[in-house]
């Protein structure tokens, strides 16, 4: 699958550092949107601080690919951390009681993962599951509330 096709606005870029860098040309805003990349700012967040739209940056990222100077920094997934899961499990048990691990564990298994690989990109999907099976109205808000806080604070 091309890392490039659907929505690439969440995927982190780092530059490649080569001996055999070659000769090649790049003009000014190829050469800013090279120099932003730093392994940790997402590419719709370069392309926010470079106001640049999503389809010119697409096509700056084709160029940078194809000429191997940068590369997916996230290639392999973050996946959910323990401390979210604690935070979750808290926040859950709260809204329906101590079931809560064991929905916990079914929604992810229903989505197809196992709880040590659980990919963050999906937290919000998760939560919005789980958010379904708490039956009271100010009990589901206050959950997805403090959840949406924590996948922001944890950068999800």
């Amino acid at each position: 699958m091309d890392i490039l096709s659907g929505n690439i606005s969440s995927i982190i870029f780092r530059q490649v550092i080569k001996d055999d860098l070659g000769d090649f040309s790049l003009d000014s805003q190829i050469l800013r949107v090279f120099l932003a990349f730093d392994g940790k700012k997402t590419l719709d967040k370069v392309a926010e601080e470079n106001k640049i739209d999503m389809g010119d940056m697409r096509e700056i990222i084709y160029r940078l690919v194809a000429l191997e100077l940068i590369e997916a920094a996230n290639k392999e997934k973050l996946t959910l951390d323990k401390e979210f899961y604690g935070f979750l499990t808290a926040q859950l048990s709260r809204a329906i009681g101590p079931i809560a691990q064991v929905l916990i564990e079914e929604v992810i298994g229903e989505l197809g993962y196992s709880a040590t690989h659980f990919p963050s990109s999906q937290a919000a999907e998760l939560v919005d599951l789980l958010a379904r099976e708490i039956q009271r109205d100010e009990k589901r808000g206050a959950f997805k509330l403090n959840m949406v806080n924590k996948i922001k604070q944890k950068g999800y």
